[in-house]
């Protein structure tokens, strides 16, 4: 398999588990402070890997040039406001559809690269996506209504952090190739950069509107710790995928990560797995056929 296939397979893996550790920490942080945690726990180990990557590559950190500072800090402001949209889903009636509706990022991933940086996809490429974009529907289990959908301001937060967060991948590809180097080495000082331009952000955010929430950040190292590790080899596997690969290709395989999520729940919480499920899951598995094979 090529490259981008194993790091994309790594970051929906990490992904999945990362998810797990942030739901245990929301019930002792606020959502900010959620996400300021993946990013200040994960910057030293972020660090850490750029000086192991420049190294064991054996090529220097690359001079930031014009175009890479202002594709990743609008990408690190996108993917924080993709983020906030989500949050600000969850207060409006029947929050699942709207969380589903964000889901679609894949196929938001694939139209915006399409018509903004002309980056097309086969036939069978566009298949691949619309296949996994419905598997993931599926195995959401939400029941579509059209007052969910055309009457629920949440349905819009949704589908707008679905989008923050496609133009958060298709701008982390195009700062990593504005690089023009090892392309293992642009993905982690693209990394680098932006988790120290998200740490501030969100640090700045949190001093100014709730400080007592750092104290909880430390007291609960142990489950920060976790988020911020997972977080980071989860983000190394994105930004490493979409760097040797067009992103909505990286999108539609990571799209895994609901199967991966799928079975750590029935083996965890010993859940059983239902019809509808399986038909996801089926959908998903042949989503990633597609495209491995064909696309």
């Amino acid at each position: 398999m090529e490259t981008w296939v194993y790091f994309t397979l790594l970051a929906a893996f990490m992904q999945a588990v990362r998810t797990a550790g942030q739901k245990q920490l929301s019930g002792h942080l606020n959502a900010m402070a959620t996400t300021a945690v993946r990013y200040l726990y994960a910057l030293p180990f972020a660090i850490g890997y750029l000086v192991w990557i420049v190294d064991y590559r054996d090529i220097p950190i690359p001079e930031l040039t014009e175009s890479f500072v202002i594709y990743a800090l609008i990408a690190s402001v996108m993917q924080i406001l993709g983020t906030a949209c989500l949050v600000a889903a969850f207060k409006y009636r029947n929050f699942a559809v709207a969380t589903s509706l964000s889901k679609t990022e894949a196929i938001q991933v694939a139209v915006v690269g399409a018509i903004v940086f002309s980056a097309s996809l086969s036939l069978l490429g566009w298949l691949s996506v619309i296949i996994g974009v419905i598997g993931v529907l599926i195995v959401s289990k939400v029941r579509f209504t059209y007052a969910d959908v055309f009457q629920n301001p949440g349905a819009g937060f949704g589908l707008a952090s679905g989008l923050g967060l496609a133009i958060t991948t298709l701008l982390i590809r195009e700062a990593s190739l504005a690089l023009n180097t090892d392309l293992m080495v642009s993905a982690a000082t693209a990394l680098v950069f932006m988790i120290v331009t998200q740490s501030l952000i969100s640090l700045i955010y949190i001093v100014v509107t709730d400080s007592k929430q750092l104290k909880t950040m430390v007291s609960q190292w142990r489950l920060c710790l976790f988020v911020g590790i997972t977080s980071v080899l989860g983000s190394i596997g994105w930004f490493t995928g979409a760097s040797y690969q067009n992103a909505a290709y990286v999108k539609a395989l990571g799209q895994v990560e609901f199967f991966i999520t799928l079975i750590l729940t029935y083996r965890i919480f010993k859940e059983k797995i239902s019809l509808r499920e399986y038909l996801g899951m089926v959908l998903i598995i042949a989503s990633v056929v597609i495209l491995l094979l064909w696309a």
